[in-house]
């Protein structure tokens, strides 16, 4: 599988799992909080740091009354318009460039997600390395087609799509010109539940759209993310703040510094675990071949004493022959004298 070059990190089952700490609009309006996040997340070991590019007027209309309005029991944004729930999460674009400098001051690669034409054309005056779609926004395939034109790397998130939309959204970004295409298994509920997370989902895409597959979570925790390294993801997102209990649109689902470190940690265990495919003992195991049970003689015996199972054990260390001789050796003199603690060889039934 081609591996994809993101500012300074290279992304593909050769290298750790590439972490992307999620700000969206945890910065809860202040430009200070947001450079702390991003300070953190360096801390945290998070490889890039994303944002999102929008105002409440690129995404939706200023009403508040059917569809425009949130009317779901279960939801976080319960009884807010989607214009107010914009107007909340949005980060200034004047914003983008000191954030950005600041994460290319700490080594962590810096882009956005764009909702609209504009947000492209602002994010390339700002040379971001790599654009992502979000997966409310995968079927919008003139914003796609515009976002691959660049040459860029794009990102697409597959919430909610069905293979046929998937299918569609590669076909535009590569007919576009996009060479480096990274899909991310998604599920958009906020925050997403394990049962539907569908990781199983993960080679089939690789194999189906021949590129690198990551994982964009929602889900609590880092069990997932962990889980999703062993299927193959090349990358995992994930939202982050300082503090859940900050409050703020996106704080019940985002990882906090100390939970951002361990998903760095365990996921490049998960990396490294994964291997290759291997029988018998590992270069780290070697030592600990003389552990295994081998046969022993356990009593002092003479020349032409036979073997039975009161001088004959299969014990620890394993220097001796392997235990699955021992019925074949029963009843079978010995050519010397044998001192207690000697392994079994087929040298000892030869006179010496």
């Amino acid at each position: 599988m081609k591996p994809i070059t993101i500012a300074d990190y290279t992304i593909g089952a050769e290298h750790p799992p590439f972490i992307i700490a999620e700000l969206s609009g945890n910065h809860n309006g202040s430009l200070e909080r947001a450079m702390a996040i991003v300070e953190a997340a360096a801390q945290a070991g998070a490889h890039a740091l994303k944002i999102q590019t929008y105002t409440a007027d690129t995404m939706t209309l200023d009403l508040s009354a059917g569809p425009f309005r949130i009317d779901n029991p279960d939801s976080l944004w319960q009884g807010t318009s989607l214009y107010q729930l914009y107007q909340q999460a949005y980060t200034p674009w004047e914003w983008h460039q000191p954030l950005f400098a600041r994460c290319r001051q700490l080594g962590m690669a810096a882009f956005s997600t764009p909702f609209d034409a504009s947000a492209v054309d602002f994010l390339e005056s700002l040379q971001v390395p790599c654009y992502k779609i979000a997966s409310f926004e995968n079927i919008d395939l003139p914003l796609i087609k515009k976002v691959a034109a660049t040459g860029k790397p794009v990102i697409i998130s597959t919430g909610m799509a069905t293979l046929a939309e998937l299918e569609e959204s590669v076909q535009t970004a590569r007919s576009a010109g996009c060479q480096d295409l990274l899909l991310l298994k998604c599920t958009s509920t906020y925050p997403a539940s394990p049962m539907h997370s569908n990781l199983q989902s993960i080679p089939t895409m690789r194999t189906l759209f021949d590129c690198q597959i990551g994982l964009s979570d929602h889900t609590l925790g880092i069990g997932v993310a962990v889980a999703s390294v062993a299927l193959g993801a090349t990358v995992i997102e994930k939202h982050f703040t300082l503090a859940r209990a900050d409050g703020g649109v996106d704080a019940a689902f985002s990882l906090e510094p100390h939970e951002l470190r361990q998903l760095v940690d365990e996921t490049g265990r998960a990396w490294q675990a994964m291997g290759q495919v291997h029988f018998g003992a590992t270069s780290s195991e070697r030592d600990s071949l003389q552990f295994r049970r081998s046969l022993y003689i356990t009593k002092d015996l003479q020349a032409g004493d036979r073997l039975n199972k009161d001088n004959l054990r299969a014990i620890r260390p394993g220097l001796g022959l392997p235990p699955k001789f021992l019925e074949w050796l029963l009843d079978k003199p010995v050519g010397r004298a044998v001192a207690k603690g000697t392994p079994m060889s087929l040298e000892l039934l030869w006179p010496s």
